[in-house]
């Protein structure tokens, strides 16, 4: 039989306690990290990175197919992302939760042990949060920490005529493990014995319930000597992060069809679901690849990049922002990602 102890019975200080026990600390940044009222950080001569992401239940994440452990992950993962998408390196989050009766403490030991992987990975220190009561399920708020060298931090706002157009990994995956998660549970609630069909689709699935940062990018990118001009990552779709890009950096940009990476298992999904499979890769979102620019000088540099494709170019502001299709025709790109508040 399963234990399951009330949360009630630890309190919330005791909960905290509780999640955050053992955890040492990683970075000489963190002075002080969980059990006082606030954490100290020292970072001298860096420039500190601050981002935050915030997950509802029934909103961002579906409990009915997502595993509290994945869950924790993801949701330290998707911040690690935003800090890297700098240019920078995660040192330190705090984590917050909005918690329902309905909840153990067990079931938090499970959420808090993904987040606890993901800052192991990742060599990022937990330094805090908070706890509450919650009417309504589930509540995640993560904030991360992060440190950028001076000079080397990357905005959106960076990306000159000329610019080369690049990508990390490929996309649509996460977008299609999404869909597939979401027929099985549709097929599951009609039927008593019931066993989902994932053979074969493992890579979609982890897309979309584990997905890694591209730390591995920032590293290839410093050992290349190649500082991008405008970069971010791709959380809701392509399309949405090349228009981000385009208008803080007040230019245009030229994207190829035929160059944009997409992985097998993402082409058999879509053609499954009769869906577009360029749409898919330009608009599904949650990927959190890096798309990144570079100047025209570092193509030589760029095009050697493992795990990285050239995918276009940026142009004049007056040219607009197209995807130019395999037959020569271009269609504007259009932000059609996902938007929780529409």
């Amino acid at each position: 039989m399963t234990t399951r102890t009330e949360i009630s019975k630890l309190g919330e200080f005791g909960l905290i306690e509780h999640l955050t026990q053992n955890m040492p600390l990683k970075n000489p940044q963190t002075l002080k990290g969980v059990g006082d009222d606030a954490a100290v950080l020292d970072y001298k001569d860096k420039q500190v990175l601050v981002t935050t992401d915030l997950l509802l239940e029934g909103v961002h994440f579906d409990l009915t197919y997502v595993p509290l452990k994945h869950l924790g992950y993801k949701s330290a993962v998707v911040n690690f992302s935003d800090i890297y998408a700098m240019n920078g390196q995660p040192k330190q989050i705090t984590v917050s939760i909005g918690l329902s009766k309905r909840f153990s403490v067990e079931d938090m030991d499970e959420l808090y042990s993904g987040i606890r992987l993901a800052c192991d990975v990742y060599g990022v220190d937990l330094v805090g949060g908070d706890t509450s009561a919650s009417m309504t399920g589930l509540t995640i708020s993560i904030t991360c920490i992060g440190e950028g060298e001076k000079g080397k931090v990357v905005y959106r706002s960076g990306a000159k005529e000329t610019d080369l157009v690049c990508v990390s990994g490929d996309l649509g995956a996460a977008y299609m493990g999404l869909q597939l998660l979401e027929r099985e549970k549709n097929v599951f609630n009609g039927e008593k014995d019931f066993t989902p069909d994932f053979s074969g689709k493992e890579y979609l699935l982890e897309r979309q319930l584990k997905p890694e940062a591209r730390k591995d990018i920032i590293a290839s990118l410093a050992e290349a000597g190649i500082l991008p001009t405008a970069m971010m990552d791709v959380s809701d779709g392509l399309s949405s992060e090349l228009l981000h890009i385009a208008k803080d950096s007040h230019v245009g940009c030229r994207i190829y069809e035929e160059r944009i990476p997409i992985d097998y298992q993402t082409a058999v999904m879509a053609e499954q679901f009769n869906m577009n499979l360029v749409t898919a890769a330009l608009n599904g979102g949650e990927d959190y690849e890096l798309l990144f620019t570079v100047a025209l000088a570092d193509y030589d540099k760029a095009a050697e990049l493992k795990g990285v494709k050239i995918i276009g170019h940026i142009t004049k502001p007056e040219l607009g922002n197209y995807l130019v299709g395999r037959d020569g025709g271009e269609v504007e790109l259009k932000a059609q990602g996902w938007n929780s508040l529409s």
